[in-house]
């Protein structure tokens, strides 16, 4: 696969115009402005309509400010997020999602650190007005507009340039800053050509959307799909939170989310079993998947397959993949609980450093280097290596998913992975879920764990924890949460758990 992302969309439009891009769920949920049903009432976009959508957008950007390098792109799931997408890499520019629920000062240092031209918003205006803009145009579009755009040719020819930036997303610095990720076409493609053909897309899939557009694994929703000639299957506010409701009622037959999305369903009763399925695949990525999950999706869609997928955005979005035996008997047993990384994409190299287990890639997906040089200091080595931060295990030869090196912790001289003491907890009858932290107080580490499901003495924790691991590694302090606060990606938000046990008074802590 060759060119450009808007290359990729247009060439399937070309092929299949009159097929669905995009189903819109039926009624007040749909998102994508008044047009054509399907057979069950949802609103659909062809590839036809989203192509001139497209095109319509990006004469109005290329009319309106000249040459753009840089759109930004304040839209929900919808009609004017694909279409202002779309007309950004019509233009050769860089696409720039902004966050619709980020506070506006978020989205201001976005726009201020990416040197965004222009922003495509929905012509709701988002809360607090535009002052996050600061003196950048923005161009308001509304769904039931584009529906009935119509371009009027002024456009020369797309021409597509490998070697030019695709988008540019931005994820949480450890200097409080966001750090900006510039991908390339050229790194996104092989990408793509790749799980295409690993899970079979083609016309007729019916692709599941849970990730946001400032969410990298996006990407993977909108063109592994508009590769394929595919359609994208848009939720309801409601279908997110109710992810069986949302495969089975919609047909779908390929899933793609965090692992989160199987606990938190499971938390609320959300995860019905025994249900008609079209899913042909299960794809989960961005933290790591525990055999929990996995066994709990598979009684979900049982004659899926199930394939967990591993890359920091710095890879552009996956660099490792491992599908799950048939039969949950010949499942592995990993050391933490975990469902094993696998092995690297062809074409591309890894390492695993010796003395730290940190794993090393490099490769056509690795990035060239952050948006702020600043931010690249100690993350390649000197052969091109990308530093992933991400501490791996070879285990019967698959690769393990250990946690990150910044998690490590120093318990009293001892190295502690808060990993294997999660992979433990995890396995005690009473915890759904668990994080645990490395927390400082009165210059000493001690050990907390922050865990979900049934609320359980301190002393019934650390005597079941006590059977399966060294003293050093059991927590000190247990805090029971109904809930693990999660980021806008869905992941845990391990920061906001730090938050929380630092509010709690230890009085409160078991």
């Amino acid at each position: 696969m060759t060119g450009s992302l808007y290359e990729v969309f247009a060439a399937t439009a070309e092929r299949h115009p009159d097929s669905p891009a995009v189903e819109f769920p039926a009624g007040p949920g749909g998102t994508g402005g008044t047009g054509g049903t399907g057979g069950s009432g949802a609103d659909v976009v062809t590839y036809g309509e989203l192509l001139r959508a497209a095109e319509a957008v990006a004469e109005r950007i290329a009319a309106g400010h000249g040459p753009v390098e840089r759109v930004g792109l304040l839209a929900a799931r919808g009609l004017v997020a694909y279409a202002g997408y779309l007309a950004a890499l019509r233009l050769g520019a860089a696409v720039v999602p902004l966050g619709p629920e980020y506070p506006a000062a978020r989205n201001q240092d976005i726009c201020a650190a990416a040197g965004v031209d222009v922003v495509v918003a929905e012509a709701a205006a988002p809360r607090g007005g535009t002052a996050w803009a600061g003196d950048r145009p923005v161009l308001p579009l509304d769904g039931a507009e584009l529906r009935a755009a119509a371009p009027e040719g002024r456009l020369a020819p797309h021409k597509a340039d490998p070697d030019a930036l695709a988008y540019l997303l931005f994820t949480s610095g450890t200097t409080g800053r966001p750090k900006g990720i510039p991908i390339r076409h050229r790194q996104v493609l092989p990408f793509l050509a790749h799980n295409i053909a690993r899970f079979g897309v083609g016309p007729g899939c019916r692709m599941s959307h849970t990730f946001e557009l400032t969410f990298d694994l996006s990407v993977y929703d909108l063109f592994v799909t508009w590769g394929a000639g595919a359609t994208l299957v848009v939720p309801s506010r409601a279908e997110l939170f109710a992810p069986v409701d949302y495969l089975t009622g919609r047909g779908l037959t390929h899933w793609f989310s965090v692992p989160s999305a199987v606990s938190v369903s499971a938390g609320f009763g959300q995860l019905a079993t025994g249900l008609p399925s079209a899913l042909r695949h299960s794809v989960f990525c961005g933290e790591q998947l525990t055999l929990d999950q996995a066994r709990a999706w598979h009684a979900v869609a049982p004659g899926a397959t199930l394939d967990n997928l591993y890359g920091p955005t710095e890879l552009t979005i996956a660099c490792s993949e491992y599908r799950l035996p048939e039969d949950p008997a010949r499942w592995p047993a990993t050391s933490n609980g975990t469902v094993p990384i696998g092995s690297v994409y062809a074409g591309l190299e890894h390492r695993v450093a010796e003395e730290t287990g940190e794993l090393w890639v490099r490769g056509p997906q690795r990035f060239d280097g952050y948006l702020d040089p600043r931010d690249d200091e100690g993350r390649f080595t000197e052969d091109g290596y990308f530093r992933t931060g991400d501490r791996v295990r070879v285990e019967d030869g698959l690769l393990v998913h250990r946690g990150r090196l910044d998690d490590q912790v120093k318990i009293r001289g001892y190295r502690v992975e808060p990993s294997e003491v999660e992979a433990a907890l995890r396995r005690l009858d009473a915890v759904t879920e668990a994080v645990v932290l490395g927390v400082a107080q009165g210059g000493v580490t001690d050990l907390v764990a922050c865990y979900t499901g049934r609320e359980t003495g301190r002393a019934e924790l650390v005597g079941a924890l006590r059977d399966a691991l060294p003293i050093h590694l059991v927590p000190r302090r247990f805090a029971h949460l109904d809930a693990l606060p999660r980021n806008a990606n869905g992941k845990v938000d391990r920061g906001a758990v730090r938050r929380i046990v630092s509010e709690v008074d230890d009085g409160a802590l078991a």
